[in-house]
């Protein structure tokens, strides 16, 4: 039950909203519901989120579907070699009044100008490319000519990496990948979904997704998200796992100061937190506990791996 501070009212919202987030991802994806819960968390807590796995997991169909169930704006962005950041963000271009003459230069903007962004095989592309999509996930605005468009709100980038060729391929830098809240794997389904993957999706047509929330539900969502309390003890109990990570610092394991270089920073704890708070959420809880951590806690590691 929401506790002393939070609106009764939108807290009830918010869960309705996550649920019918899930059940209509579930309408099209069999299976997978870890995966499935881990992309809705990463869009509750105002994450960012990278997917691994083999090709034919559905890890585009996945993302489209849940851009389906919502009623915002999305764009799908395939990486290749040859892709230039002002493909991505957008471009200046010279227009020339033909009445006139007069000539004046208008900003056409890029797919990056949408709400939820597909980052197809985002380790295809240059680092100079990736790094303009990056920073646009970060700071929300891009800089073109010298001025500054910002981006609208809800905006969350999923982007997918193919583990099983690396040729031809740029690996996301560590400092990139800081930049993604949650590195979803997503594996083999089990021998009954994928019978069922078999059986349901060879015949007859696709189910129809429903649009079931907004832009606004999904920002009061997440404003909700970061309303809900966090006890003392969880907060210790994050700052405590962040800590851990760094070999300098004296509570340290002994493996980690022998075998790391440089351990989490406090983005990872903020990560830690916001995300325990909307897995809270997401079971109708409005307070974290000690275990939303300790699962979040592995989600993000699994981000450098």
């Amino acid at each position: 039950m929401p506790g002393s501070g939070i609106d009764r009212s939108a807290f009830d919202v918010a869960t309705a909203v996550a649920a019918r987030l899930n059940d209509e991802l579930g309408r099209v994806i069999f299976g997978q519901a870890q995966v499935r819960r881990e992309v809705l968390v990463c869009l509750l807590a105002g994450g960012h989120c990278l997917l691994r796995g083999v090709p034919g997991l559905a890890k585009t169909l996945l993302i489209k579907t849940l851009a389906d169930a919502v009623n915002l704006k999305f764009n799908r962005i395939q990486f290749t070699p040859d892709l230039m950041p002002s493909d991505i963000l957008g471009t200046d271009v010279m227009e020339e009044d033909i009445a006139t003459g007069r000539r004046q230069i208008r900003f056409i903007a890029g797919p990056i100008f949408a709400n939820i962004i597909l980052a197809d095989e985002i380790n295809r592309t240059p680092p100079r490319t990736q790094a303009a999509l990056l920073e646009a996930m970060q700071e929300y605005q891009v800089t073109v000519g010298g001025t500054r468009y910002p981006l609208e709100r809800p905006l969350f980038v999923l982007a997918t990496e193919n583990p099983i060729e690396q040729e031809g391929t740029h690996p996301l830098p560590e400092a990139q990948l800081d930049r993604f809240m949650f590195n979803v794997v997503i594996d083999y389904p089990s021998v009954a979904d994928e019978r069922r993957i078999l059986a349901e999706t060879t015949i007859g047509e696709a189910p129809v997704v429903q649009k079931v929330a907004t832009g606004r539900d999904l920002e009061q969502a997440r404003a909700l998200v970061r309303d809900l309390p966090a006890a003392a003890n969880v907060i210790d109990y994050a700052l405590r796992l962040v800590r851990a990570t760094r070999p300098a610092d004296p509570e340290a394991p002994s493996q980690v100061r022998e075998w790391v270089k440089w351990g989490a920073g406090p983005r990872a704890g903020q990560a830690l937190l916001l995300g325990a708070k909307a897995s809270a959420l997401l079971d109708g809880r409005s307070v974290p506990a000690l275990e939303d951590v300790r699962t979040i806690a592995a989600r993000t590691a699994r981000a450098t791996t």
